[in-house]
């Protein structure tokens, strides 16, 4: 019981702790999600070229809202497979916010946003320029076929909206204020289960042995931390940061974790890149989700 107790204490304080500084952040992504959605989904729209560059930035802000945005775009090939990549290679989810509120991490926070940013970028263009390659000598659906700017509006009147439409397509506006105080209590909701979980198993057995579940070895640790990472919600990152935090896995598993993970975004994909060759491409993102995702966390395991 004495364990219960001292882990459910650091669990509620650190949850509290994080709270004022993940309405913030929430506020922000909801203010930028739904008021400049127009503005951004222009702008990618006149910015194929540089579409992994670009979805690559957009992926590190905190959140799973941008990849899941920009899963419904694919579906529609108002962006190319390699800005797709770029955005779920480069999605942290919940892992930025946490780590804001952990002074201690935030060094690690702005390394870890680099480097995903440059394996986005890197890896993107890559699959783009296979594609292309691909695609000169052999007709696919993978890339992004050119749309009109009206036509691509028309597409992503939700976004535009900022809220959502009806039938009647009279759109409704969302208060951004509320949008980030139920995403803060969401995830308040996953930190606190986490941390609490972690805690009771850190108080029972021990850091070490915590380690020991995950390998010894980092690269074990590594290809562990991808299969997590492939679970879509934002559960996987909120415990890969937590197990990081308190000492279970390298910044390298951790950063494999999350390269691998998208968030809801999987989700969306296959919702709505629906059909039979869809179906397989998704399955093929995924696989190319967890190959970079190991392949980044490898590669950091050498410099960092």
């Amino acid at each position: 019981m004495d364990v219960f107790l001292s882990a459910l204490a650091d669990a509620a304080l650190d949850t509290l702790k994080a709270l004022p500084i993940l309405y913030l952040a929430y506020l922000l992504v909801a203010y930028f999600s739904h008021s400049q959605s127009k503005n951004f989904t222009k702008f990618l729209n006149k910015s194929r070229k540089a579409g992994p560059a670009v979805g690559a930035f957009l992926g590190c802000i905190p959140q799973c809202g941008f990849s899941s945005v920009m899963a419904d775009f694919y579906s529609k090939r108002s962006i190319s497979l390699g800005t797709l990549i770029a955005v779920f290679i480069a999605t942290s989810d919940e892992a930025i916010p946490i780590m804001i509120s952990e002074p201690a991490f935030i060094g690690d926070m702005l390394v870890l946003i680099g480097l995903k940013v440059v394996f986005a970028i890197i890896f993107g263009y890559i699959v783009d320029l296979v594609v292309s390659l691909f695609n000169s000598k052999k007709h696919d659906t993978l890339p992004a076929q050119p749309v009109s700017e009206e036509e691509f509006e028309h597409q992503h009147d939700h976004c535009a909206c900022g809220g959502h439409s009806d039938k009647n397509g009279s759109c409704h506006k969302e208060n951004i204020f509320l949008d980030a105080l139920f995403h803060t209590l969401n995830i308040v909701i996953y930190i606190f289960g986490f941390s609490l979980i972690i805690g009771v198993i850190v108080e029972s057995v021990g850091m070490q042995s915590l380690t020991s579940w995950f390998g010894g070895s980092v690269y074990i640790q590594i290809l562990l931390a991808g299969v997590i990472g492939l679970i879509p919600n934002c559960a996987a990152s909120v415990f890969l940061v937590e197990l990081y935090i308190n000492g279970g896995i390298a910044f390298s598993a951790m950063l494999a974790g999350l390269s691998v993970g998208a968030g809801v975004g999987l989700f969306v994909l296959f919702a709505k890149n629906r059909g039979k060759i869809q179906l397989l491409q998704n399955f093929l993102i995924i696989i190319l989700m967890y190959i970079f995702g190991v392949a980044s966390g490898l590669v950091t395991s050498f410099i960092y």
